[in-house]
């Protein structure tokens, strides 16, 4: 570590070296791991008996010292594990998380990517779906977005309802204060056409039952919170999603 940090004894370092600018989209964040990571390839952890996870760099500042501290956080079951990762002194965010994920390769604590042949789908055509799954602008999304935005309405897309929650809607009017979830049928375990896996059954039974915790956890804390969470199955008409949103949306909006 550079003597650079010391120059901080007086005040503290500026918001631009560590803070993520509010409201940014999932997809700018993910971008912005990915850069500073060297690549999203490069930013797994491996979890043991052949499972990975894809982690992120946080930034905290500690008032009382002015040191800006790094550590490393993925997603594992319903918990978020974190590892310590060191001191870091630059300028800018940018520069941080380049700079700690520089530290993470040296602790070994990220891992190779997988090769194809190493994948645990259970097929060229499951992993060919995986990776063709899209985690935001599906196409029940846009036509649902198309038709409030006719309406009148304006709204974030993936965006966070709380900036520090790790937790991104397809939709957040933040005024409202109403976060709208469109979620798909086989990820999230639809009662009307989830069908289980008939190979790796225990290993997706697992993972569809964790997204659902992560679920119903997400809308207890948003709740808890005061937000109203409106959930969207993909087979749902948008024309009727719409409806409830507009619904729960204008009242608040008048009040």
């Amino acid at each position: 570590m550079s003597d650079k940090r010391h120059r901080w004894k007086e005040s503290q370092p500026p918001a631009k070296a560590w803070k993520a600018r509010p409201g940014r989209s999932r997809a700018a964040i993910v971008a912005e791991q990915d850069k500073a990571a060297g690549g999203r390839e490069l930013r797994w952890v491996d979890l043991g008996d052949g499972r990975t996870a894809r982690a992120s760099v946080v930034l905290r500042l500690f008032p009382k010292t002015r040191r800006i501290h790094a550590y490393l956080r993925w997603w594992d079951k319903g918990r978020s594990p974190t590892r310590y990762l060191g001191q870091v002194d630059h300028d800018t965010r940018a520069d941080n998380l380049a700079a700690a994920w520089k530290l993470a390769r040296a602790k070994d604590l990220v891992c190779r990517p997988r090769r194809s042949s190493d994948s645990w789908a259970s097929s060229p055509a499951v992993r060919a779906s995986m990776k063709g799954n899209r985690g935001c602008d599906t196409a029940p999304e846009k036509r649902l977005r198309s038709i409030l935005h006719k309406a009148g309405l304006r709204y974030r897309v993936s965006a966070r309802p709380i900036s520090e929650l790790r937790r991104t809607a397809d939709l957040v009017f933040v005024k409202a204060k109403v976060a709208v979830f469109v979620d798909g049928c086989y990820w999230h375990g639809c009662p009307e056409h989830y069908r289980p896996s008939t190979r790796n059954m225990d290993f997706w039974s697992q993972k569809i039952a964790g997204n659902r915790d992560r679920d119903a956890e997400t809308d207890r804390i948003l709740t808890g919170e005061g937000w109203t969470v409106i959930r969207v199955w993909e087979h749902e008409p948008p024309e009727t999603a719409a409806t409830r949103v507009l619904e729960t949306v204008r009242p608040s909006r008048s009040a």
